[in-house]
């Protein structure tokens, strides 16, 4: 699988636990990048991909084809995981 992007901003209640995924998924060698959207990257990165509510999760094949996202709300850590096993 290609990677993982999690979108977060500062005020979000549910952000935390989207980081904390990430962080995770990243300690089991998971491609994981992370986007704050209050910051020009992570706003231009956010515009690109349509994403306007956080957290936002998508994961991208080796080809940069997003395969599954989920915004405005945190899928399981097995949700996750079996999008990036197929």
């Amino acid at each position: 699988m290609g990677r993982v992007k999690i979108f977060t901003q500062p005020k979000c209640p549910r952000c935390p636990a989207a980081k904390e995924m990430g962080m995770i998924l990243k300690g089991k060698g998971v491609r994981v990048e992370f986007y704050d959207i209050q910051t020009p990257d992570g706003l231009a990165e956010a515009a690109f991909y349509s994403v306007q509510s956080t957290p936002a999760i998508l994961v991208e094949d080796e080809g940069e084809r997003v395969v599954a996202h989920w915004v405005g709300n945190l899928p399981t850590l097995q949700e996750v995981e079996r999008v990036i096993q197929r």
